[in-house]
Protein backbone atom coordinates (compact mmCIF):
# COMPACT_ATOMS: atom_id res chain seq x y z
CA UNK A 1 0.00 0.00 0.00
CA UNK A 2 2.67 2.53 0.87
CA UNK A 3 4.38 1.68 -2.38
CA UNK A 4 1.23 2.28 -4.38
CA UNK A 5 0.58 5.54 -2.61
CA UNK A 6 4.15 6.60 -3.26
CA UNK A 7 3.83 5.81 -6.94
CA UNK A 8 0.51 7.58 -7.19
CA UNK A 9 1.85 10.69 -5.51
CA UNK A 10 4.94 10.73 -7.72
CA UNK A 11 2.86 10.38 -10.85
CA UNK A 12 0.40 13.17 -10.02
CA UNK A 13 2.82 16.09 -10.58
CA UNK A 14 4.00 14.48 -13.82
CA UNK A 15 0.45 14.03 -15.11
CA UNK A 16 -0.49 17.54 -14.02
CA UNK A 17 2.60 19.05 -15.66
CA UNK A 18 1.92 17.10 -18.85
CA UNK A 19 -1.67 18.39 -18.93
CA UNK A 20 -0.55 22.00 -18.54
CA UNK A 21 2.10 21.64 -21.25
CA UNK A 22 -0.28 19.96 -23.68
CA UNK A 23 -2.92 22.69 -23.38
CA UNK A 24 -0.39 25.55 -23.05
CA UNK A 25 -1.58 26.59 -19.59
CA UNK A 26 1.07 28.70 -17.86
CA UNK A 27 1.30 31.18 -14.96
CA UNK A 28 1.84 33.99 -17.46
CA UNK A 29 -1.72 33.43 -18.70
CA UNK A 30 -3.03 35.23 -15.62
CA UNK A 31 -1.28 38.49 -16.49
CA UNK A 32 -2.24 38.20 -20.14
CA UNK A 33 -5.86 37.37 -19.26
CA UNK A 34 -6.29 40.68 -17.45
CA UNK A 35 -4.83 42.60 -20.39
CA UNK A 36 -6.98 40.93 -23.07
CA UNK A 37 -10.14 40.74 -20.97
CA UNK A 38 -10.08 44.37 -19.86
CA UNK A 39 -9.32 45.57 -23.38
CA UNK A 40 -12.38 43.79 -24.82
CA UNK A 41 -14.69 44.64 -21.97
CA UNK A 42 -13.79 48.31 -22.21
CA UNK A 43 -14.83 48.29 -25.89
CA UNK A 44 -18.27 46.96 -24.98
CA UNK A 45 -18.70 49.57 -22.27
CA UNK A 46 -17.69 52.31 -24.69
CA UNK A 47 -20.15 51.03 -27.28
CA UNK A 48 -23.06 50.93 -24.85
CA UNK A 49 -22.10 54.31 -23.39
CA UNK A 50 -22.07 55.97 -26.82
CA UNK A 51 -25.32 54.43 -28.04
CA UNK A 52 -27.32 54.84 -24.82
CA UNK A 53 -25.73 58.01 -23.48
CA UNK A 54 -25.30 60.01 -26.70
CA UNK A 55 -27.90 58.68 -29.16
CA UNK A 56 -30.52 57.64 -26.63
CA UNK A 57 -30.65 54.11 -27.98
CA UNK A 58 -33.00 51.79 -26.04
CA UNK A 59 -31.05 49.89 -23.39
CA UNK A 60 -33.02 46.73 -24.03
CA UNK A 61 -31.64 46.41 -27.57
CA UNK A 62 -28.09 47.39 -26.61
CA UNK A 63 -27.82 45.06 -23.61
CA UNK A 64 -30.06 42.20 -24.74
CA UNK A 65 -29.23 42.12 -28.46
CA UNK A 66 -26.11 44.03 -29.51
CA UNK A 67 -23.67 43.12 -26.73
CA UNK A 68 -24.59 39.39 -26.53
CA UNK A 69 -24.30 39.09 -30.31
CA UNK A 70 -21.01 40.96 -30.45
CA UNK A 71 -19.35 38.77 -27.81
CA UNK A 72 -20.20 35.59 -29.73
CA UNK A 73 -17.57 36.54 -32.30
CA UNK A 74 -14.99 37.16 -29.58
CA UNK A 75 -15.81 33.83 -27.90
CA UNK A 76 -15.54 31.90 -31.17
CA UNK A 77 -12.37 33.64 -32.36
CA UNK A 78 -10.43 33.26 -29.10
CA UNK A 79 -11.40 29.59 -28.80
CA UNK A 80 -10.24 28.86 -32.35
CA UNK A 81 -6.99 30.77 -31.81
CA UNK A 82 -6.42 28.75 -28.63
CA UNK A 83 -6.87 25.50 -30.56
CA UNK A 84 -4.52 26.76 -33.29
CA UNK A 85 -1.85 27.44 -30.68
CA UNK A 86 -2.21 23.97 -29.14
CA UNK A 87 -1.96 22.35 -32.58
CA UNK A 88 1.10 24.44 -33.47
CA UNK A 89 2.75 23.33 -30.21
CA UNK A 90 2.05 19.67 -31.04
CA UNK A 91 3.28 20.11 -34.61
CA UNK A 92 6.54 21.84 -33.64
CA UNK A 93 7.14 19.99 -30.39
CA UNK A 94 7.50 23.32 -28.59
CA UNK A 95 5.82 24.28 -25.33
CA UNK A 96 6.47 28.04 -25.55
CA UNK A 97 3.79 28.82 -28.15
CA UNK A 98 1.51 31.77 -27.39
CA UNK A 99 -2.02 31.99 -28.81
CA UNK A 100 -2.99 34.87 -31.06
CA UNK A 101 -5.37 37.26 -29.25
CA UNK A 102 -8.65 38.37 -30.82
CA UNK A 103 -11.09 41.03 -29.77
CA UNK A 104 -13.32 43.91 -30.79
CA UNK A 105 -11.79 46.37 -33.24
CA UNK A 106 -11.50 49.80 -31.62
CA UNK A 107 -11.28 52.17 -34.66
CA UNK A 108 -14.31 50.65 -36.36
CA UNK A 109 -16.25 50.60 -33.07
CA UNK A 110 -16.15 54.40 -32.98
CA UNK A 111 -16.75 54.66 -36.74
CA UNK A 112 -19.74 52.31 -36.67
CA UNK A 113 -21.39 53.74 -33.56
CA UNK A 114 -21.02 57.38 -34.66
CA UNK A 115 -21.27 56.77 -38.42
CA UNK A 116 -23.75 53.90 -38.84
CA UNK A 117 -25.70 52.70 -35.79
CA UNK A 118 -26.46 56.08 -34.22
CA UNK A 119 -27.22 57.96 -37.47
CA UNK A 120 -29.38 55.06 -38.75
CA UNK A 121 -31.41 55.24 -35.54
CA UNK A 122 -31.86 59.01 -35.88
CA UNK A 123 -32.76 58.69 -39.57
CA UNK A 124 -35.14 55.73 -39.37
CA UNK A 125 -36.67 56.52 -35.96
CA UNK A 126 -36.82 52.77 -35.47
CA UNK A 127 -34.30 51.25 -33.05
CA UNK A 128 -35.03 47.66 -34.08
CA UNK A 129 -34.60 48.41 -37.80
CA UNK A 130 -31.39 50.40 -37.18
CA UNK A 131 -30.05 47.40 -35.23
CA UNK A 132 -30.89 45.09 -38.16
CA UNK A 133 -29.15 47.48 -40.57
CA UNK A 134 -26.04 47.35 -38.39
CA UNK A 135 -26.28 43.55 -38.23
CA UNK A 136 -26.36 43.42 -42.02
CA UNK A 137 -23.25 45.59 -42.23
CA UNK A 138 -21.34 43.21 -39.93
CA UNK A 139 -22.54 40.17 -41.91
CA UNK A 140 -21.37 41.76 -45.20
CA UNK A 141 -18.04 42.73 -43.63
CA UNK A 142 -17.58 39.16 -42.40
CA UNK A 143 -18.19 37.78 -45.90
CA UNK A 144 -15.80 40.39 -47.33
CA UNK A 145 -13.05 39.37 -44.90
CA UNK A 146 -13.61 35.67 -45.57
CA UNK A 147 -13.29 36.25 -49.33
CA UNK A 148 -9.99 38.12 -48.93
CA UNK A 149 -8.56 35.77 -46.31
CA UNK A 150 -7.29 33.30 -48.89
CA UNK A 151 -4.81 35.85 -50.25
CA UNK A 152 -3.35 36.58 -46.82
CA UNK A 153 -0.33 34.29 -46.97
CA UNK A 154 0.70 35.50 -50.42
CA UNK A 155 0.48 39.14 -49.33
CA UNK A 156 2.45 38.37 -46.18
CA UNK A 157 5.36 36.84 -48.12
CA UNK A 158 5.35 39.55 -50.80
CA UNK A 159 5.28 42.61 -48.52
CA UNK A 160 8.62 43.47 -46.80
CA UNK A 161 8.76 42.85 -43.06
CA UNK A 162 9.15 46.58 -42.39
CA UNK A 163 5.95 47.16 -44.36
CA UNK A 164 4.08 44.70 -42.17
CA UNK A 165 5.61 45.61 -38.83
CA UNK A 166 5.93 49.37 -39.43
CA UNK A 167 2.19 50.12 -39.02
CA UNK A 168 1.97 47.79 -36.01
CA UNK A 169 4.92 49.50 -34.33
CA UNK A 170 3.55 52.97 -35.01
CA UNK A 171 0.13 52.06 -33.60
CA UNK A 172 1.70 50.38 -30.58
CA UNK A 173 3.77 53.38 -29.54
CA UNK A 174 1.67 56.28 -30.83
CA UNK A 175 -1.81 55.04 -29.89
CA UNK A 176 -1.75 52.00 -27.60
CA UNK A 177 0.95 53.38 -25.27
CA UNK A 178 0.32 57.12 -25.63
CA UNK A 179 -3.36 57.42 -24.75
CA UNK A 180 -3.09 55.28 -21.59
CA UNK A 181 -0.11 57.43 -20.56
CA UNK A 182 -2.43 60.44 -20.62
CA UNK A 183 -4.77 58.54 -18.30
CA UNK A 184 -1.86 57.89 -15.94
CA UNK A 185 -1.12 61.61 -15.76
CA UNK A 186 -4.75 62.32 -14.90
CA UNK A 187 -4.21 60.50 -11.60
CA UNK A 188 -0.43 59.99 -11.27
CA UNK A 189 -0.47 58.68 -7.70
CA UNK A 190 -2.53 55.72 -8.89
CA UNK A 191 -1.15 55.28 -12.39
CA UNK A 192 2.57 55.50 -11.70
CA UNK A 193 2.48 53.02 -8.82
CA UNK A 194 0.58 50.54 -10.99
CA UNK A 195 2.98 51.19 -13.90
CA UNK A 196 6.05 50.71 -11.69
CA UNK A 197 4.78 47.35 -10.43
CA UNK A 198 4.03 46.13 -13.96
CA UNK A 199 7.37 47.28 -15.40
CA UNK A 200 9.39 45.76 -12.54
CA UNK A 201 7.56 42.42 -12.52
CA UNK A 202 6.90 41.89 -16.24
CA UNK A 203 9.70 43.82 -17.98
CA UNK A 204 12.28 43.46 -15.22
CA UNK A 205 11.08 39.89 -14.53
CA UNK A 206 11.25 40.33 -10.75
CA UNK A 207 8.76 38.27 -8.77
CA UNK A 208 6.16 40.14 -6.76
CA UNK A 209 5.84 39.08 -3.09
CA UNK A 210 3.84 35.87 -2.57
CA UNK A 211 4.29 35.13 -6.31
CA UNK A 212 1.26 37.29 -7.14
CA UNK A 213 1.06 37.89 -10.95
CA UNK A 214 2.45 41.33 -11.82
CA UNK A 215 -0.51 42.51 -13.88
CA UNK A 216 -2.97 41.58 -11.15
CA UNK A 217 -0.75 43.15 -8.49
CA UNK A 218 -0.48 46.40 -10.45
CA UNK A 219 -4.21 46.66 -11.16
CA UNK A 220 -5.21 45.67 -7.61
CA UNK A 221 -2.75 48.07 -5.96
CA UNK A 222 -3.79 50.91 -8.26
CA UNK A 223 -7.47 50.24 -7.61
CA UNK A 224 -6.99 50.18 -3.82
CA UNK A 225 -5.03 53.45 -3.99
CA UNK A 226 -7.74 55.04 -6.12
CA UNK A 227 -10.53 54.18 -3.72
CA UNK A 228 -8.50 55.25 -0.68
CA UNK A 229 -7.66 58.60 -2.29
CA UNK A 230 -11.26 59.02 -3.44
CA UNK A 231 -12.55 58.32 0.08
CA UNK A 232 -10.10 60.91 1.41
CA UNK A 233 -11.47 63.47 -1.03
CA UNK A 234 -8.26 63.69 -3.07
CA UNK A 235 -9.95 62.44 -6.27
CA UNK A 236 -13.58 63.08 -7.24
CA UNK A 237 -15.64 59.87 -7.56
CA UNK A 238 -15.98 58.57 -11.11
CA UNK A 239 -19.39 59.15 -12.69
CA UNK A 240 -20.57 56.58 -15.22
CA UNK A 241 -22.74 57.68 -18.09
CA UNK A 242 -25.15 54.77 -18.08
CA UNK A 243 -26.70 52.13 -15.88
CA UNK A 244 -25.45 48.56 -16.02
CA UNK A 245 -27.82 45.74 -15.18
CA UNK A 246 -27.96 41.98 -15.41
CA UNK A 247 -29.34 40.65 -18.67
CA UNK A 248 -29.84 37.06 -19.71
CA UNK A 249 -29.56 36.78 -23.47
CA UNK A 250 -28.35 33.74 -25.38
CA UNK A 251 -28.05 34.69 -29.06
CA UNK A 252 -28.28 32.23 -31.92
CA UNK A 253 -27.50 32.80 -35.62
CA UNK A 254 -30.55 33.93 -37.56
CA UNK A 255 -31.63 35.71 -40.72
CA UNK A 256 -32.83 38.79 -38.84
CA UNK A 257 -30.21 40.89 -40.63
CA UNK A 258 -32.06 40.39 -43.94
CA UNK A 259 -34.68 42.92 -42.86
CA UNK A 260 -32.01 45.63 -42.80
CA UNK A 261 -30.01 44.51 -45.83
CA UNK A 262 -31.43 47.01 -48.33
CA UNK A 263 -30.78 49.98 -46.04
CA UNK A 264 -27.29 48.76 -45.16
CA UNK A 265 -26.00 49.29 -48.72
CA UNK A 266 -25.89 53.06 -48.09
CA UNK A 267 -23.38 52.59 -45.28
CA UNK A 268 -20.97 50.22 -47.06
CA UNK A 269 -18.67 53.02 -48.33
CA UNK A 270 -17.93 53.85 -44.69
CA UNK A 271 -17.68 50.26 -43.45
CA UNK A 272 -15.53 48.58 -46.12
CA UNK A 273 -12.34 50.64 -45.54
CA UNK A 274 -12.37 49.51 -41.91
CA UNK A 275 -12.82 45.89 -42.99
CA UNK A 276 -9.87 46.28 -45.34
CA UNK A 277 -7.76 47.79 -42.56
CA UNK A 278 -8.52 44.78 -40.36
CA UNK A 279 -7.42 42.44 -43.17
CA UNK A 280 -4.14 44.32 -43.53
CA UNK A 281 -3.78 44.48 -39.76
CA UNK A 282 -4.39 40.73 -39.53
CA UNK A 283 -1.53 40.08 -41.94
CA UNK A 284 0.64 42.47 -39.94
CA UNK A 285 -0.03 40.76 -36.61
CA UNK A 286 0.63 37.35 -38.16
CA UNK A 287 4.05 38.59 -39.22
CA UNK A 288 4.56 40.09 -35.77
CA UNK A 289 3.80 36.71 -34.17
CA UNK A 290 6.16 35.00 -36.61
CA UNK A 291 8.89 37.47 -35.68
CA UNK A 292 8.48 36.46 -32.04
CA UNK A 293 8.74 32.76 -32.93
CA UNK A 294 5.12 31.63 -33.46
CA UNK A 295 4.52 31.04 -37.17
CA UNK A 296 0.77 30.98 -37.83
CA UNK A 297 -0.68 30.78 -41.38
CA UNK A 298 -2.03 34.22 -42.29
CA UNK A 299 -4.88 32.66 -44.27
CA UNK A 300 -6.23 30.84 -41.21
CA UNK A 301 -5.86 33.86 -38.96
CA UNK A 302 -7.83 36.01 -41.41
CA UNK A 303 -10.40 33.28 -42.08
CA UNK A 304 -11.02 32.80 -38.36
CA UNK A 305 -11.49 36.53 -37.90
CA UNK A 306 -13.84 36.68 -40.89
CA UNK A 307 -15.98 33.85 -39.55
CA UNK A 308 -15.97 35.44 -36.07
CA UNK A 309 -17.24 38.72 -37.54
CA UNK A 310 -19.85 36.89 -39.62
CA UNK A 311 -21.04 34.92 -36.57
CA UNK A 312 -21.24 38.12 -34.57
CA UNK A 313 -23.46 39.74 -37.20
CA UNK A 314 -25.71 36.70 -37.51
CA UNK A 315 -26.18 36.64 -33.73
CA UNK A 316 -27.05 40.33 -33.48
CA UNK A 317 -23.63 41.93 -33.07
CA UNK A 318 -22.89 45.37 -34.46
CA UNK A 319 -19.07 45.58 -34.25
CA UNK A 320 -16.39 43.61 -36.05
CA UNK A 321 -13.61 41.53 -34.52
CA UNK A 322 -9.91 41.74 -35.27
CA UNK A 323 -6.73 39.82 -34.40
CA UNK A 324 -5.09 41.99 -31.74
CA UNK A 325 -1.54 43.25 -32.14
CA UNK A 326 -0.49 42.37 -28.59
CA UNK A 327 0.89 38.87 -29.29
CA UNK A 328 4.56 39.76 -28.61
CA UNK A 329 3.59 41.44 -25.34
CA UNK A 330 1.52 38.48 -24.18
CA UNK A 331 4.36 36.17 -25.15
CA UNK A 332 6.67 38.37 -23.10
CA UNK A 333 4.34 37.82 -20.15
CA UNK A 334 4.85 34.07 -20.54
CA UNK A 335 1.31 33.39 -21.77
CA UNK A 336 0.22 30.27 -23.62
CA UNK A 337 -3.36 29.48 -24.65
CA UNK A 338 -4.97 29.81 -21.23
CA UNK A 339 -5.41 33.56 -21.48
CA UNK A 340 -7.37 33.40 -24.75
CA UNK A 341 -9.49 30.53 -23.43
CA UNK A 342 -10.18 32.43 -20.23
CA UNK A 343 -10.86 35.76 -21.91
CA UNK A 344 -13.09 34.17 -24.56
CA UNK A 345 -15.30 32.44 -22.01
CA UNK A 346 -15.29 35.38 -19.57
CA UNK A 347 -16.33 37.88 -22.24
CA UNK A 348 -18.75 35.51 -23.95
CA UNK A 349 -20.58 34.58 -20.76
CA UNK A 350 -20.33 38.14 -19.44
CA UNK A 351 -22.06 39.52 -22.50
CA UNK A 352 -24.83 36.97 -22.18
CA UNK A 353 -25.25 37.31 -18.41
CA UNK A 354 -24.58 41.03 -18.12
CA UNK A 355 -21.85 41.17 -15.48
CA UNK A 356 -19.20 42.88 -17.62
CA UNK A 357 -20.33 46.40 -16.84
CA UNK A 358 -20.22 45.87 -13.10
CA UNK A 359 -16.66 44.55 -13.19
CA UNK A 360 -15.32 47.33 -15.39
CA UNK A 361 -16.98 49.99 -13.25
CA UNK A 362 -15.14 48.64 -10.22
CA UNK A 363 -11.70 49.08 -11.83
CA UNK A 364 -10.48 52.66 -12.41
CA UNK A 365 -9.09 53.34 -15.87
CA UNK A 366 -5.86 54.73 -14.42
CA UNK A 367 -5.05 51.41 -12.76
CA UNK A 368 -5.55 49.49 -16.04
CA UNK A 369 -3.72 51.96 -18.32
CA UNK A 370 -0.20 50.72 -17.43
CA UNK A 371 -0.98 47.30 -18.93
CA UNK A 372 -1.55 48.98 -22.31
CA UNK A 373 1.63 51.03 -21.94
CA UNK A 374 3.58 47.82 -21.43
CA UNK A 375 1.91 46.19 -24.45
CA UNK A 376 2.84 49.16 -26.65
CA UNK A 377 6.46 49.10 -25.48
CA UNK A 378 6.81 45.34 -25.94
CA UNK A 379 5.39 45.37 -29.47
CA UNK A 380 7.66 48.27 -30.46
CA UNK A 381 10.79 46.57 -29.13
CA UNK A 382 9.91 43.22 -30.71
CA UNK A 383 9.21 44.79 -34.11
CA UNK A 384 12.57 46.55 -34.28
CA UNK A 385 14.40 43.41 -33.15
CA UNK A 386 12.71 41.40 -35.91
CA UNK A 387 13.38 43.96 -38.67
CA UNK A 388 16.72 44.25 -40.50
CA UNK A 389 18.63 47.33 -39.33
CA UNK A 390 18.86 48.68 -42.87
CA UNK A 391 15.05 49.00 -42.93
CA UNK A 392 14.74 51.11 -39.77
CA UNK A 393 14.11 54.21 -41.89
CA UNK A 394 11.21 52.39 -43.53
CA UNK A 395 9.84 51.56 -40.08
CA UNK A 396 10.16 55.22 -39.12
CA UNK A 397 8.24 56.58 -42.12
CA UNK A 398 5.31 54.33 -41.17
CA UNK A 399 4.83 56.52 -38.08
CA UNK A 400 3.77 59.61 -40.05
CA UNK A 401 0.15 58.61 -40.90
CA UNK A 402 -0.35 57.17 -37.41
CA UNK A 403 0.96 60.34 -35.77
CA UNK A 404 -1.46 62.31 -37.95
CA UNK A 405 -4.25 60.13 -36.56
CA UNK A 406 -3.04 60.74 -33.01
CA UNK A 407 -2.96 64.52 -33.49
CA UNK A 408 -6.34 64.54 -35.24
CA UNK A 409 -7.97 62.61 -32.40
CA UNK A 410 -6.65 65.08 -29.84
CA UNK A 411 -7.54 68.13 -31.95
CA UNK A 412 -11.10 66.86 -32.44
CA UNK A 413 -11.39 66.21 -28.70
CA UNK A 414 -10.21 69.74 -27.89
CA UNK A 415 -12.50 71.31 -30.48
CA UNK A 416 -15.42 69.22 -29.29
CA UNK A 417 -14.78 70.28 -25.71
CA UNK A 418 -15.10 73.89 -26.83
CA UNK A 419 -18.28 73.15 -28.77
CA UNK A 420 -16.49 73.52 -32.13
CA UNK A 421 -15.48 71.30 -35.05
CA UNK A 422 -12.95 71.36 -37.88
CA UNK A 423 -15.42 73.33 -39.97
CA UNK A 424 -14.99 76.30 -37.62
CA UNK A 425 -11.29 76.64 -38.41
CA UNK A 426 -10.03 79.27 -40.85
CA UNK A 427 -6.91 80.02 -42.85
CA UNK A 428 -3.73 78.08 -42.07
CA UNK A 429 -5.41 76.22 -39.22
CA UNK A 430 -8.08 74.90 -41.59
CA UNK A 431 -5.42 73.84 -44.11
CA UNK A 432 -3.46 72.00 -41.41
CA UNK A 433 -6.60 70.29 -40.15
CA UNK A 434 -7.46 69.19 -43.70
CA UNK A 435 -3.96 67.78 -44.20
CA UNK A 436 -4.22 65.82 -40.93
CA UNK A 437 -7.59 64.43 -42.00
CA UNK A 438 -6.37 63.28 -45.41
CA UNK A 439 -3.15 61.81 -44.03
CA UNK A 440 -4.94 59.94 -41.24
CA UNK A 441 -7.78 58.39 -43.26
CA UNK A 442 -6.77 54.83 -44.12
CA UNK A 443 -3.63 55.27 -42.03
CA UNK A 444 -2.82 51.56 -41.62
CA UNK A 445 -2.79 50.96 -45.37
CA UNK A 446 -0.88 54.20 -46.01
CA UNK A 447 1.77 53.17 -43.46
CA UNK A 448 2.12 49.77 -45.09
CA UNK A 449 2.52 51.28 -48.57
CA UNK A 450 5.09 53.86 -47.50
CA UNK A 451 7.17 51.48 -45.40
CA UNK A 452 7.09 48.78 -48.10
CA UNK A 453 8.03 51.18 -50.88
CA UNK A 454 10.94 52.62 -48.87
CA UNK A 455 12.17 49.11 -47.97
CA UNK A 456 12.23 48.24 -51.66
CA UNK A 457 14.01 51.51 -52.47
CA UNK A 458 16.67 50.68 -49.86
CA UNK A 459 17.07 47.20 -51.42
CA UNK A 460 17.06 48.68 -54.98
CA UNK A 461 13.94 46.70 -55.88
CA UNK A 462 12.56 49.70 -57.74
CA UNK A 463 10.01 47.81 -59.80
CA UNK A 464 8.41 46.32 -56.71
CA UNK A 465 8.52 49.67 -54.93
CA UNK A 466 6.83 51.29 -57.93
CA UNK A 467 3.98 48.78 -57.68
CA UNK A 468 3.36 49.75 -54.06
CA UNK A 469 3.27 53.44 -54.95
CA UNK A 470 0.95 52.89 -57.90
CA UNK A 471 -1.33 50.82 -55.69
CA UNK A 472 -1.39 53.85 -53.39
CA UNK A 473 -2.47 55.94 -56.36
CA UNK A 474 -5.42 53.66 -57.09
CA UNK A 475 -6.41 53.53 -53.41
CA UNK A 476 -6.27 57.31 -53.04
CA UNK A 477 -8.43 57.81 -56.14
CA UNK A 478 -11.27 55.89 -54.48
CA UNK A 479 -10.67 57.12 -50.93
CA UNK A 480 -9.40 53.85 -49.50
CA UNK A 481 -6.52 55.99 -48.28
CA UNK A 482 -6.44 59.79 -48.00
CA UNK A 483 -10.22 60.12 -48.20
CA UNK A 484 -11.10 63.84 -48.12
CA UNK A 485 -14.31 63.14 -46.23
CA UNK A 486 -14.48 63.51 -42.45
CA UNK A 487 -15.95 60.02 -41.97
CA UNK A 488 -13.20 58.45 -44.12
CA UNK A 489 -15.63 56.84 -46.56
CA UNK A 490 -14.68 55.48 -49.96
CA UNK A 491 -16.27 56.93 -53.08
CA UNK A 492 -16.45 56.66 -56.87
CA UNK A 493 -14.39 59.47 -58.45
CA UNK A 494 -16.89 59.93 -61.30
CA UNK A 495 -19.76 60.32 -58.78
CA UNK A 496 -18.01 62.37 -56.07
CA UNK A 497 -15.03 63.91 -57.88
CA UNK A 498 -12.33 65.22 -55.55
CA UNK A 499 -9.56 67.39 -57.03
CA UNK A 500 -7.30 66.52 -54.10
CA UNK A 501 -7.77 62.77 -54.60
CA UNK A 502 -6.99 63.09 -58.31
CA UNK A 503 -3.87 65.09 -57.44
CA UNK A 504 -2.74 62.49 -54.90
CA UNK A 505 -3.38 59.69 -57.38
CA UNK A 506 -1.19 61.45 -59.94
CA UNK A 507 1.50 62.04 -57.33
CA UNK A 508 1.70 58.37 -56.42
CA UNK A 509 1.81 57.29 -60.08
CA UNK A 510 4.50 59.84 -60.98
CA UNK A 511 6.58 58.67 -58.02
CA UNK A 512 6.17 55.09 -59.19
CA UNK A 513 7.23 56.02 -62.72
CA UNK A 514 10.30 57.74 -61.30
CA UNK A 515 11.28 54.52 -59.52
CA UNK A 516 10.88 52.58 -62.75
CA UNK A 517 13.09 55.13 -64.51
CA UNK A 518 15.76 54.64 -61.86
CA UNK A 519 15.75 50.87 -62.27
CA UNK A 520 19.22 49.62 -63.14
CA UNK A 521 20.99 52.79 -62.02
CA UNK A 522 24.30 52.25 -60.17
CA UNK A 523 24.25 52.70 -56.41
CA UNK A 524 26.46 55.39 -54.88
CA UNK A 525 27.77 52.69 -52.57
CA UNK A 526 28.92 50.71 -55.61
CA UNK A 527 30.80 53.70 -57.05
CA UNK A 528 32.41 54.58 -53.74
CA UNK A 529 30.81 58.05 -53.67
Amino acid sequence: MPTKRGRKNSLMPEISSSFYRRFLLRPGDINAFFGLMLDNVTQLILMSGILVGIFGYPKEIVFFKMIPGSVMGVLFGDLVFSIMAIRLAIKTGRSDITAMPLGIDTPSLFAFTFGIIGPAFLLLHDAALAWKVSMAIIVLIGLFKIAFSFAGERIRHWVPRAGLLGPITAIALSLIAFFPMLKIFHQPLVGFISLAIILVTIVGKVRFPLNIPGAFAGIFTGSVLFYLLTAAGYYPPEIHSHENFWSFAFPFPSGTFLEGLSESIHYLPLALPFALMVIVGGIDVTESASASGDDYPANRILLTDGIATLLSGLCGGVVQTTPYIGHPAYKGMGAGAGYTLGAGFFIGLGGMLGYLGYIVNLIPETAVAPILVFIGLEITAQSFIATPARHYKAMAIAFAPVLATLVLIEVNALLGGAGLSGENLKGESAATYGALLVLSNGFIITSLIWASALSDIIDHQFQKGALFLMAGGVFSLFGVIHSPFANGRIFLPWVDPSPLSIQLCGTYFLSGLFLLAMKGRTSLADTGK
